[in-house]
């Protein structure tokens, strides 16, 4: 029996808007892992003052790309240049459709000629599945399947393996492990290492703001390598990163993980509709918060609704391309990070402890209760932007929240308020319990909010905005 397509399950439905929010799915999960390896604060203090372990093997998509077209494919679906782009180089991929509006964002591996990676959430590896279905190019795709997703048979293995090292020490346990200095790599930039006598790809990034690196390899190394890690880390106040801990990370670092995918209209993307099943991430991921819009499209995002516009490069043909022309001296929303009045986070949790009327909860760290949060971020009553992500940090001492504002209100030190729960008691989701709607006061600050995040990443989309 032939899957029901995605476009064919879209015209079914009364309002997209209302599809989405009552999907009875809740946030990603971080499957693979303890939710905590000892308490998510030490976790989350870890990756400032000593060393964490993030174990990236489970939870992300995994996409190879190979064949003499794959070069000229991924730069056609791509709104930054490759120029310049080798192997032995990543970028962060973040393709946008024909009218403009991003898909999502993951990872590019460039690990050798005619052979690509990109590792992320499914919309962008599915986007670039679809164009590589049309048989324009001579490329031949394999898709590795997030944990969560697969048979049960088959959850105990990965094609790779993936960790991050992050903190101030994480370039000390590097180096136990090898047994010699690590590689002075620049940002993005790979190579190979040996860790316990195998071959690891070492690529210099970094999630907190603190300096580390992407190390991954083939599935049958996992434990030699992460034994390895773990006994070097013992120095060094190396700590393992459970998946309670692992999403609040952003909150720090900057980097929006959820941006609704731009996927449910416009006749450039109907192809991929009609191409996709019904039963796709598309098709069952859902959509929450207190901004509620009867048009889908008022949740679609633009390069510079999410700091990625400093990425995009008109030196070459790729879709989206004559939009994005069209967007570039238009006024845009700015990122910036929402530093959660306390008082008001006070009065939110004390509502537990009563009888009556209660606000939303709540939950520590991550308060993310779907998978692509929307809450209305207003200056006097007025909506001025979104957020998209929303928990507490122990680094920090507060909650923050990751949104977009209009250009006026972006300035440090602006003070604006957060709509904190959906209206009319809630939607049906399981995640969300009956709770009446409350204004939390919030102060813009910079982003990324941690002051070592600031310094010290690559100048480029996260810091230039």
């Amino acid at each position: 029996m032939t899957d029901k397509t995605l476009q064919a399950a879209l015209d079914e439905q009364g309002n997209i808007v209302d599809f989405l929010r009552n999907q009875q799915v809740g946030p990603n999960v971080y499957p693979g892992v303890p939710a905590e390896y000892s308490n998510w604060r030490d976790e989350q203090r870890s990756w400032a003052e000593t060393a964490v372990l993030f174990n990236q093997s489970f939870h992300m998509v995994d996409l190879l790309v190979t064949g003499p077209g794959a070069f000229d494919m991924l730069s056609y679906l791509a709104p930054n240049s490759f120029k310049g782009f080798v192997p032995n180089r990543a970028k962060q991929f973040a393709p946008v459709t024909p009218e403009g509006y991003v898909i999502g964002d993951v990872i590019l591996f460039y690990l050798e000629e005619e052979k690509f990676e990109l590792v992320g959430r499914a919309p962008s590896i599915e986007w670039v599945e679809y164009w590589a279905s049309t048989g324009k190019w001579d490329v031949k795709v394999e898709r590795d399947e997030r944990t969560a997703a697969r048979p049960l048979d088959q959850q105990g293995y990965r094609r790779n393996y993936r960790f991050q090292l992050q903190g101030p020490n994480a370039m000390k346990v590097l180096e136990k492990a090898m047994g010699e200095t690590p590689p002075d790599l620049k940002f993005f930039h790979m190579a190979p290492v040996m860790i316990a006598g195998v071959e690891v790809r070492a690529l210099r990034h970094g999630m907190v703001g603190q300096p580390g690196y992407e190390l991954f390899g083939p599935w049958a190394d996992y434990d030699t390598v992460r034994n390895a890690l773990i006994e070097a880390g013992k120095d060094f106040g190396l700590t393992l990163c459970g998946g309670r801990t692992y999403s609040s990370n952003t909150l720090e670092s900057g980097w929006i993980p959820s941006p609704l995918p731009a996927l449910y209209t416009g006749e450039g993307s109907k192809g991929f509709r009609e191409w996709q099943s019904a039963n796709s991430y598309e098709g069952k991921c859902s959509l929450g918060g207190s901004f509620v819009s009867e048009n889908i499209e008022d949740y679609y995002l633009t390069p510079w609704d999410l700091g990625y516009g400093i990425m995009v490069k008109f030196d070459h043909d790729f879709v989206g391309r004559e939009a994005l022309e069209r967007m570039k001296d238009q006024p845009h929303r700015r990122k910036v990070t929402l530093a959660l009045d306390n008082a008001d986070i006070v009065r939110v949790m004390s509502s537990m402890l009563q009888t009556g009327d209660k606000a939303k909860f709540l939950e520590f760290p991550s308060a993310v209760y779907c998978m692509h949060p929307y809450d209305a971020v207003l200056k006097d009553g007025k909506t001025i932007g979104l957020s998209t992500w929303i928990g507490y940090t122990v680094n920090a001492g507060r909650f923050l929240a990751l949104a977009m504002v209009d250009e006026e209100f972006a300035t440090p030190g602006t003070e604006v308020t957060l709509l904190w729960g959906e209206p009319d008691g809630g939607t049906s989701k399981p995640t969300v319990e009956p709770h009446v709607q409350t204004e939390i006061r919030a102060t813009v600050a910079p982003v990324p909010y941690s002051e070592v995040a600031r310094d010290s990443y690559a100048d480029g989309w996260r810091t230039k905005g």
